[in-house]
């Protein structure tokens, strides 16, 4: 995150991307200032930069963050990115379960925030300790806070103390991508390596193609529960397997085969919605 905060804030490229340079707020909320400098010296030489701004503590959401961060945009106009570090700090109280309807909401109105101020906001989350066989279902917690972002990094490695890592990306206005990345001990700098576009190489999607085949033009719209899709596609998977999937493929779905897809959560459940739409691509 620092590293990314530091590129933007002085627009120099990261990797083989160009930046849109501008100001950056990075609340590092697992962190203390001087760990801050020293790292960021470490990795750049530097302390800071004038357009990086840190800090250590926040208000949690709905009890003072929303006002902390429209003062700081407030005096800071030209704030491109807001990063998040961790959701956890900033979410309000309520035990450490929660459910799909709390982690929809919490990413809600962060995206909201988001969209009302034309700044992006990254937010940090943990990966459970299991491998799983999407890797976006390593994301801990519900597919709500999937299924309101508009895209997921996901970084991993295969052991904690390789010095090589993937970072997988997905979202609704990017391609879909692997970054391989290599880890400057030296200097705690993640450095490109290479990238596979998974848009240009990857197989079709299985799940994918069984719902273009029961949403056609004659049968445009299908309503149901998680449970229900998976006896109408015929196929072996758990409800929240399923969810999750769809919440990440969802702009691929639209893109690829021209269906819309949402998931709405009331008392009885979710209900999902396949519309058949004007593909957009």
């Amino acid at each position: 995150m620092a590293q990314l905060a530091y590129h933007i804030s002085t627009g120099q490229k990261l990797w083989d991307y160009e930046v849109h340079q501008g100001t950056v707020l990075y609340l590092a909320l697992e962190d203390d200032y001087q760990r801050l400098q020293e790292r960021m010296f470490r990795m750049f030489g530097v302390e800071g930069t004038p357009n990086l701004h840190f800090a250590v503590y926040a208000k949690q959401l709905g009890n003072g963050l929303d006002e902390q961060l429209e003062r700081f945009l407030q005096e800071h106009p030209d704030t491109r990115l807001i990063i998040i570090d961790t959701l956890q700090k900033v979410r309000e109280l309520g035990g450490e379960a929660y459910s799909y309807a709390d982690d929809y909401q919490i990413v809600g109105r962060l995206k909201q925030f988001s969209d009302k101020h034309g700044v992006c906001m990254m937010v940090v989350h943990h990966t459970r300790k299991t491998s799983a066989g999407d890797k976006f279902e390593m994301i801990s917690g519900t597919t709500g806070l999937l299924g309101c972002a508009d895209g997921a990094f996901v970084l991993r490695k295969e052991k904690r103390t390789d010095n090589t890592a993937v970072l997988d990306v997905v979202g609704r206005d990017q391609p879909d991508q692997s970054i391989y990345l290599t880890k400057d001990e030296e200097r705690l700098l993640w450095c490109f390596d290479h990238a596979d576009r998974e848009l240009w190489k990857e197989k079709p999607d299985a799940l994918l193609e069984a719902i273009s085949k029961i949403i056609t033009k004659d049968n445009p719209m299908w309503q149901g529960s998680a449970s229900d899709l998976i006896s109408a596609l015929g196929a072996e998977m758990q409800p929240n397997t399923l969810t999750k999937r769809l919440n990440v493929r969802a702009g691929k779905l639209l893109n690829a085969y021209g269906i819309g897809y949402d998931n709405t959560h009331g008392r009885n459940g979710s209900r999902i919605t396949l519309k058949l739409t004007e593909p957009t691509m």
